[in-house]
């Protein structure tokens, strides 16, 4: 049977702080809100999973119509939602099938950077305007202390780790993403107003992964790194997604699907998982400096060739799971709390049979049927309180379109 490398080869499953994990970005109108999580309707940024609202041109706040759902947007936010929780289940099982570990690096190479660059996709016309920066406050700073604050007191608590400390610079597991989204976003019109802002983030991203004296807080590591694929999102435009739904593009992408995953099975004892992460600079993980530089452009070349093929694949029609994509930061945002959960009562040690390859098609169905589960309407009107709460107590009125 195959054995997991030596420490060497490969990087050990990530702790709660380095781990990686998908957020998104739901787009509303360019005069209403802002938030967390990829949008499916216009091009201005907006909250996650929120019913669109726009103020009046008067500043009234009237309702007004609701635009339409782009059912592609919320079918690509629920699958890459499933590959997210069904990779973080795979973690604590997977050290004993070289397929499984092989599986799992293709699903990281791409499932972060294609949430990441719809992000930016949907993030093109902040500007920083009042109200879409009280959006960006309550879609994504608000979730990321409440999330942050309670995956460590459920480390704490649940975990038995007493010493875990409550912190807003050391994002745990995968609140990562929700600090990273708010500085990237903050960073919006930056970006727009450079004239090769790809060029640029690609060298920020380049001298991160050289630098180990950045360090852990915000987990700045992977803000730099994965910052190119925000930016390329920010420069893409309706045709770009169009294009990728091509049948030509869908049947190149089956043999490049195929070419990934005899690689990765074959890297798969070789390579260390470290990489995948974007979390450490290349000195952190026992390789040369310079290699730093060259895996990034590598990762950054083959994670945007997945992202291509998996968009291509997702279906552009109304499909039974297409509701669910209005849901999807609910399902990220507990999914983790199941996964952590099962490791912190010692499920996946008591049941050895699940590291064998029935057990990991098991862990795989439940993870999938679970964050299923979580991203359906009652959930995501029950977590409400957390994802989109109404602040606006605690903003000037000028700020809230009223």
């Amino acid at each position: 049977m195959f054995r997991a490398p030596s420490a060497i080869q490969r990087a050990s499953i990530p702790t709660e702080t380095r781990e990686s994990g998908p957020g998104h970005e739901e787009a509303r109108t360019a005069a209403g809100t802002s938030s967390l999580a990829v949008s499916t309707r216009s091009a201005a940024p907006g909250r996650l999973d929120a019913p669109t609202r726009s103020a009046s041109p008067g500043g009234s706040g009237a309702a007004a119509p609701r635009k339409p759902r782009d059912a592609y947007f919320d079918n690509v936010k629920y699958l890459a939602i499933v590959l997210v929780a069904v990779a973080h289940a795979w973690e604590p099982v997977m050290d004993g099938s070289r397929t499984t570990r092989a599986l799992y690096m293709v699903v990281y190479t791409f499932h972060m950077p294609a949430f990441i660059l719809i992000s930016g996709y949907f993030s093109r016309s902040f500007d920083m305007s009042r109200a879409k920066v009280k959006r960006l406050v309550t879609g994504v700073a608000v979730p990321y202390v409440l999330f942050e604050t309670a995956y460590s007191l459920f480390k704490r608590y649940a975990g038995g780790a007493d010493d875990t400390p409550v912190t807003l610079l050391d994002p745990l597991f995968l609140t990562w993403f929700l600090i990273a989204l708010f500085i990237w976003r903050v960073t919006t019109p930056l970006w727009r107003s450079l004239r090769h802002p790809l060029a640029v983030a690609l060298g920020i991203s380049v001298l991160a992964s050289v630098t180990p004296g950045i360090g852990d807080d915000l987990d700045l590591q992977r803000v730099l790194q994965f910052l190119p694929f925000f930016v390329l999102g920010l420069l893409l435009k309706p045709e770009h997604f169009h294009a990728v739904r091509r049948r030509e593009v869908r049947v190149l992408s089956l043999p490049l699907l195929a070419g990934a995953l005899l690689f990765a099975y074959w890297a798969a004892p070789r390579m260390q998982l470290g990489w995948l992460y974007r979390s450490s600079s290349a000195q952190e993980l026992n390789a040369p400096w310079w290699s730093g530089a060259v895996m990034s452009l590598a990762m950054f070349g083959c994670a945007l060739a997945l992202t291509i093929a998996f968009l291509a694949w997702v279906p552009r029609r109304r499909m039974w799971f297409t509701v669910l994509g209005a849901g999807t930061i609910c399902g990220y945002l507990l999914h983790g709390f199941l996964i952590k959960g099962a490791g912190y009562f010692g499920l996946f040690d008591h049941y050895e049979w699940l590291s064998g390859p029935a057990g990991l098609v098991v862990v795989s169905l439940v993870a999938a049927a679970a964050v299923t589960a979580l991203c359906t309407p009652p959930v995501r009107r029950a977590l409400r309180f957390a994802t989109e709460p109404d602040m606006n107590w605690a903003f000037r009125r000028d700020a809230t379109g009223r």
